[in-house]
Parts: C-alpha cells; sequence; structure tokens
C-alpha cells in the first residue's frame, strides 16, 4: 500500500499530476462513461456531523490518487442534504478547474421532504429533487442521476420518462438505478432504450456477507452485463462488518458506537465467520477490507463488477481501501475457502425495504 504521503493544507493546493497512475479507470457497460474501480461514497461522513476540513482532505486525497467518482444522494447527511452542500463547497473551492475530470453522481426515491411528493418514484419527485441536488451542489449538471429505490405505486415508465428527461435537459449526463431486482432492471432498460436514453449503470448493495446480485436465472450481474450497464457496488464492506474494526468488540467512535449501523446484523455466528475471512486475508497479506474490495471486484468474467463504491472517515481509511488494488488475483483454493464464509448475513435491508417489483 502506498503511504499517504498527504499533509492537510490551507487554501492552497495543487491536485498530484501523477493522479491516473494508480486506479484503473473502465468503461460503465457499454456506455462511454467512464469510471474508476474504486469510488468514493459519501452516505457517512459528509454531513454536518464530520468536521469540514476532515472532509477536504479526504476529496484532496481521493483526487490525487485517480478516484474521480464521488458518490451522493439527495437524503444523505445529517441533516439530508448537507452531504450535497459540503461536496459542493470543496469541489468548488478545490476542483472546479477539474470539474470535467470528475464524475458526480446523486439520487432520488428514499424519502427527503414530509408528505407525499417528497419520496418514491413520481416524476414530480425525481425532477423537482434534481433541481434542489443542483442548487445544493452548486453545480449546472450531475454527471449520473439515479433512481435510489424501486417505487411499486408508480408506474415504473413515468419514473423511466423522468430519468430520460432529466438526461435531455442537460441536468444529467447520464441515468442510472439502484437496488432493482434483474426483472425490473431489464424491464427498466427496455423502456430508456425505447425512448433513446439508456440506462448506464446499475447501483446494488454487494458484499462477502450480501451476495443478493449473484443469485437467480439470470441473476441481477448476469442482467447487467447483458443490457449493457456497469454495476458499481455499494457497501461492499458490510456498513464496516468487513473490517477488523469488530473483531474485539464496539470500538468508541464507530458506526455501531454511534447507532448508525444495526447491532442486529453483529450475532456471533456472522462474527465467526468475519474472523475466518479476515484469517483468509492476513494469509494474502491483506487487510479483511482490502480482501473483501478486492473480492468484490474481482474477475468474473462478463458478470464482473465495474467499481466498488467505499466510504472512508479519514484519509488513511481510503488508502488503505486503495491498497485493495495492489492484490486483486484470487486463487481456486483462496475462492474456495472464502466462499464457506461468505455467506448471506440478513443484512440486505435494501432490498427488503423497497423491493417488492419483481
Amino acid at each position: 500500500m502506498k503511504p499517504t504521503n498527504f499533509q492537510p493544507t490551507d487554501d492552497f493546493w495543487n491536485p498530484a499530476e501523477s493522479r491516473y497512475d494508480d486506479v484503473p479507470i473502465v468503461r460503465s457497460g457499454r456506455s462511454g462513461l467512464h469510471l474508476p474501480r474504486i469510488a468514493l461514497g459519501t452516505w457517512h461522513n459528509f454531513g454536518d456531523d464530520t468536521p469540514f476540513q476532515t472532509q477536504r482532505d479526504i476529496i484532496r486525497y481521493a483526487f490525487d490518487r485517480g478516484v474521480i467518482h464521488f458518490d451522493i444522494a439527495n437524503n444523505y447527511g445529517p441533516p439530508p442534504g448537507s452531504t450535497e452542500e459540503n461536496v459542493g463547497r470543496i469541489v468548488n473551492k478545490d476542483l472546479k478547474a477539474h470539474r470535467h475530470e470528475l464524475v458526480i453522481s446523486t439520487k432520488a426515491g428514499m424519502a427527503m421532504w414530509p408528505g407525499p411528493t417528497g419520496f418514491g418514484g413520481s416524476r414530480g419527485y425525481l425532477l423537482n429533487s434534481l433541481d434542489e441536488s443542483l442548487q445544493r451542489l452548486g453545480m449546472d449538471y450531475v454527471d449520473i442521476f439515479y433512481h435510489h429505490r424501486p417505487d411499486p405505486e408508480v408506474p415504473l415508465e413515468e419514473s423511466m420518462l423522468a430519468l430520460h428527461d432529466a438526461v435531455r435537459s442537460g441536468k444529467a449526463r447520464y441515468a442510472g438505478i439502484s437496488s432493482y431486482s434483474a426483472t425490473a432492471a431489464a424491464d427498466a432498460q427496455a423502456i430508456m432504450r425505447e425512448l433513446g436514453t439508456p440506462l448506464v449503470i446499475h447501483q446494488p448493495s454487494y458484499s462477502m456477507l450480501n451476495r443478493w446480485v449473484e443469485e437467480g436465472e439470470p441473476s441481477l450481474l448476469h442482467t447487467a452485463a447483458d443490457e449493457g450497464m456497469g454495476v458499481i457496488a455499494f457497501s461492499p464492506l458490510a456498513q464496516g462488518m468487513l473490517t477488523n474494526k469488530y473483531l474485539n468488540g464496539v470500538p468508541k467512535g464507530s458506526r455501531l458506537d454511534r447507532g448508525k449501523v444495526a447491532s442486529t446484523y453483529f450475532t456471533d455466528e456472522t462474527l465467526d465467520h468475519v474472523r475466518a475471512l479476515n484469517n483468509i486475508a492476513g494469509e494474502r497479506d491483506q487487510t479483511l477490507a482490502q480482501m473483501a474490495i478486492a473480492w468484490i471486484l474481482r474477475d468474473q468474467g462478463a458478470n464482473t463488477v465495474t467499481t466498488a463504491l467505499v466510504g472512508a472517515s479519514s484519509v488513511k481509511q481510503l488508502a488503505d481501501s486503495l491498497g485493495a488494488l495492489d492484490n486483486m488475483e484470487f486463487t481456486a483454493d483462496e475462492l474456495a475457502r472464502i466462499d464457506e464464509h461468505a455467506v448471506e448475513s440478513g443484512i440486505n435491508t435494501w432490498w427488503n425495504a423497497t423491493q417488492s417489483r419483481m
């Protein structure tokens, strides 16, 4: 793993000229959208409960290492909306001259404001939310606009037409979906292809403890590949479970300690699997987090995941995650041993809470 060699500074900062030397850049599906194999997620750590300079240091370091994709959603915070404001401030202050190099995404679908117009998949909500997101970001457009979750109460055609119009209006460069089943993803792509704005990416949860995207015939991974969509996997570390944080208890200040992760996930059985995976990672001379990310990005032929979306509470943590790229190969024996412990652990709340369109 490269040393961070990153010194938080004042307002003067020049991005590293070597920024494209570390993280491979690949195309998303059959589109012209290019993404880094590891992207920065802002679900946690970029709201108003995190020091602004810490956020700034992470984004600066990410860009210096070639992590050119920052993923956001309208409701990220706390409070909701603050993550877009904070990331927008940083980008506009430090990276405005490099905006054309960045891939900035946001989403709408989860609850954002009170009342029936503040969530879901209606045309009104999606387009109103995008307008408000752009105001908070201080930008004229985002590179990807996602429907954050399926909405069984709204015709799929309406949600997809909103994404199509977001792109046609110039407020988004590309459209994507998140947490859709394989069937719903194929249906959505058929609509978007007919409209002339194919979906370029799907963002599902995926980790060693949450492997739903591999299941079914066809699986979501297979469907995405067949439909020309890239896949960017969120929560590849199972919200911190696939790190060494919780191997010996709950550290103060961790997500579990702050109530940001359900304690019910941390069963004795699951922790036994995590400890076994940690032992395998040690044999590979990796941290557990590095192995978990490398495993997400492992070669699965046509079904290979495009990008792993990782969060970071510090520059050091992001540097550790990027170290996954130093050892991406797995032997057949390693994969077989991992499969013994990479088992469903009941943590896919995104599917359980939002998915009913099959």
